[in-house]
């Protein structure tokens, strides 16, 4: 089997960190291009050194986000991540839901009241008074899901 290159593990940990940039060819910066420190595959240091270029080497927001590939509104998503969450803030999200949008808090209490009521209930009764109640279709292994979550929260 063929040994990796020092650039495939590189790559590897890009990708695995979610910071491998999709598009490394639109990076057209001077540094990007003619400096090996600079990798235009780091989606990270791309957002940082463009926003630098902004903040420090004063250039506009519409020639940075040219240079480096990305839109205007880009640009302005990355500078308010920035601000608001420092280095960190220029991550890349978990793609996704973050969390049970459909099983709020007010519907999840609703269903243990269900519980305390009826406890032979079946899932398919809860979720039919789901729907009822609050207009909303959850599928079965979320609410199970969601259960499970609360069981393993409380004390």
């Amino acid at each position: 089997m063929p040994r990796k290159k020092k650039s495939d593990f590189k790559v590897d940990a890009l990708r695995q960190q979610r910071t491998l940039h999709a598009s490394p060819e639109q990076v057209r910066d001077e540094l990007f291009v003619t400096h090996p420190f600079f990798d235009a595959r780091d989606r990270l240091q791309v957002k940082y050194e463009m926003l630098r270029r902004v903040m420090k080497d004063g250039w506009t927001a519409s020639r940075a986000a040219r240079l480096f590939g990305f839109s205007r509104p880009s640009f302005y998503a990355a500078q308010k991540a920035m601000e608001d969450g420092g280095l960190p803030g220029l991550l890349a999200k978990k793609p996704g839901p973050q969390g049970a949008h459909k099983l709020t808090d007010d519907i999840l209490e609703f269903v243990d009241k269900l519980y305390e009521e009826g406890p032979k209930l079946t899932r398919a009764e809860v979720l039919k008074a789901i729907e009822t109640e609050f207009s909303k279709r959850v599928h079965r292994r979320s609410l199970e899901r969601a259960l499970g979550r609360r069981e393993k929260e409380r004390p």
